[in-house]
């Protein structure tokens, strides 16, 4: 006895699915520009620059959306302030990709590094700890 329905198919075909984050409210189909987190405990909405990741128990919303957005009575809606430009690097951020590329230039030293116990990682005195390719430094000392 089979069944009269065909395969389950997708609304959006997966090839074409955008990684822009949409609005979450219902219908809405517009990029996300601000998230929306809920404090319970101090009964109070903060709206602020869109997160950097999509969290379960955050709101994306679009432009509209965050500018009409109201918050239950005795609710109070804290707005932080959204920046309209796009992200630009910082100093620190060129910083670390700089060394990034050294260290993945050097594959010599860290093969030997890795064959000698870990003494490639006590070569350096502010490595406070290392995951991968990417190292914790400790803050320099004024």
């Amino acid at each position: 006895m089979g069944s009269r329905r065909g395969p389950l198919k997708s609304a959006v075909p997966s090839n074409v699915v955008s990684p822009v984050r949409r609005c979450s409210r219902t219908a809405c189909g517009r990029p996300a520009v601000a998230t929306l987190t809920y404090v319970y405990a101090d009964s109070t909405a903060v709206l602020g620059p869109l997160a950097t990741y999509a969290e379960p128990h955050c709101y994306d919303l679009c432009a509209e959306h965050s500018e009409r957005l109201t918050a239950p009575r005795g609710w109070d809606v804290v707005r932080l302030a959204v920046d309209p430009g796009p992200a630009r690097p910082t100093g620190d951020d060129l910083e670390a990709l700089a060394n990034a590329v050294r260290e993945a230039a050097r594959p010599q030293e860290r093969a030997a590094g890795a064959g000698g116990g870990g003494g490639g990682r006590q070569a350096d005195p502010m490595e406070v700890a290392r995951r991968g390719h990417l190292r914790v430094l400790r803050s320099p000392e004024p």
